[in-house]
């Protein structure tokens, strides 16, 4: 399980990007993906996935 920061999130697209605590890199992050409501600069926990365009966040949970 991964943790980090909402950077960015767009509420009526659904999409966003999570900043890992860890790396300092930043995953795509889909609706599709969350268990709980995020918001901008929510801590959250979430795991990674292989997606179309490389890794996106999944499971995200506010932590």
């Amino acid at each position: 399980m991964n943790k980090g920061t909402v950077k960015f999130f767009n509420e009526s697209k659904g999409f966003g990007f999570i900043k890992d605590a860890n790396s300092s890199k930043e995953y795509f992050v889909h609706s599709s993906g969350l268990v709980d409501n995020i918001g901008e600069n929510d801590e959250v926990t979430f795991e990674l996935q292989e997606g179309k365009k490389g890794l996106n966040a999944v499971n995200v949970k506010l932590a």
